[in-house]
Parts: structure tokens; sequence; C-alpha cells
């Protein structure tokens, strides 16, 4: 790769980088091409885009974004890197833990979840539970109508059974 060319991609990946929310660092090492193969069709099919990257290339990368410090993550830059690119916190989580029922393969070395660092693969099922922003929002909404819909259901419930008493008092005194 020449100068031109790692200059080329470290902006790419800069650029990447500064845009993504989410992003896994895995070690693919010792995968055969089969299952790399079918490890990327997964990503695919789960819209989350894998490459496999230079670790100097990558830890320049990350030097040149703005306002965002990785360094937590440079220290587990060794060894062959796949890097996951998602917009759903724990989908990566899952494709990876998914994948792992069949292979020992991918260890999670580390990951970038909005604004948030984890270290280790012990961190792997964490991640799985996190709940995407769409879902927080979701769970919040049904929170807030939640009163509201017991509230009114009570008053047509207690509304309709005063109206009932109200009524039977007054054919009983008729």
């Amino acid at each position: 790769m020449t100068r031109e060319e790692k200059a080329q991609y470290i902006e790419e990946l800069t650029a990447d980088l500064s845009q993504a929310g989410v992003f896994y660092l895995a070690d693919t090492s010792g995968l055969t091409v089969e299952s790399v193969n079918a490890l990327r069709r997964k990503c695919f099919q789960a819209n989350i885009e894998m490459r496999v990257v230079k670790n100097t290339l990558l830890e320049k990368a990350m030097e040149q974004v703005e306002g965002v410090d990785y360094s937590d993550l440079k220290g587990v830059l060794a060894g062959p890197t796949a890097i996951f690119f998602a917009e759903v916190g724990n989908a990566p989580a899952k494709l990876i833990k998914d994948f792992r029922k069949k292979n020992e393969i991918p260890r999670l070395k580390g990951a970038f979840v909005e604004e948030a660092i984890f270290i280790g693969d012990n961190n792997l099922e964490f991640l799985t539970n996190i709940k995407s922003k769409e879902e927080l929002i979701g769970e919040i909404i049904g929170l807030l109508q939640s009163p509201a819909k017991n509230v009114i259901s009570g008053l047509k419930g207690s509304g309709g059974k005063i109206a009932g008493l109200l009524k039977t008092l007054s054919e009983r005194e008729a």
C-alpha cells in the first residue's frame, strides 16, 4: 500500500468513525474463509458493515476524529482486527453471539456504543441486552401513556357504574 493509498484509507476510516455512533472491534483470526464469508453474509443481512482493518491505520484514524476520545480502545488494537459498523447499538453483539453458537470466534476486543466504550469479550452478554434508542423511546412513551389509559378506563368504568347505580336508585324510589 502506497503512502497516498494509506492516507486515503485513513481519511475514509476517519469519516466512518466520526459518523458512526456504534462500532465493535473483534478478533476474527482463526476463522476459515468459509466462516468469514458466512459472517459477512450475516452482517449484510443485519445491515452491519464489516471490514478487516490494519491496527496502525485504525489508530491514526481514531486520533484524527475530533471530539471523541478513543484512547481506551487503542489498547485492544493488537493482532487481526475486524470492525463492525452498525446503526443499532446491540446489533453487532447479537450477531457475534449468534455466530459463536457454531464457532468460538469472533472474540470481542472492544465496542463504542453511543459515547460509551466497552473493553473485552466479557461485555458481550451485556451489550446484547442494551436497548436501542428507538426501543427506549418506545418504552418511555408506553410508560407515559399507561397512567393516562388507567385514569380514562377508570373513569369510563366508574362512570358506567355510577350511572347504573343512580338509575337503579331512581327506579326504586319511583
